[in-house]
């Protein structure tokens, strides 16, 4: 049983800054779950422009309102508190969070904890020894 305290989080290396959001990575890779798991903040104003290719998210929002665009289709949905919303294909998209937004989101397949968005927006694949790994810790 794994049992994480958001103020520890908070205070140690897995509270991963960025321009325009901060998140608390609550569950990772290494934890063994199959996925991961983030409280990210994200900050008033920011144009948050991402394309997760290597990765699925789902995000809930938990405080704060703002919008996201599906930049395949030209669609903007608004966000608020309560509102879900599943980047089940891959989908290029910007967030623009018009309050500070507080959300809850999950990785598939999970994240080590210390990726940088690359120039498209996405982060790393995992390697092959990455996966290799993962199946002897669980062996």
């Amino acid at each position: 049983m794994l049992i994480r305290k958001l103020k520890e989080i908070r205070a140690s290396e897995k509270n991963v800054k960025s321009d325009g959001w901060e998140s608390a990575r609550l569950l990772l890779k290494g934890d063994g779950m199959g996925f991961s798991m983030h409280l990210t903040t994200l900050h008033a104003g920011a144009e948050l422009k991402m394309h997760y290719q290597n990765h699925l998210e789902a995000v809930l929002v938990l405080k704060g309102t703002g919008t996201i665009e599906d930049l395949g289709t030209g669609e903007t949905h608004k966000l608020a508190p309560g509102t879900l919303y599943a980047l089940n294909d891959h989908d290029k998209h910007i967030v623009r969070p018009e309050t500070e937004m507080l959300t809850a989101c999950v990785f598939n397949p999970p994240v080590t904890g210390q990726e940088v968005h690359d120039e498209t927006g996405a982060y790393p694949a995992d390697t092959e020894a990455d996966v290799a790994d993962k199946v002897a810790a669980h062996a």
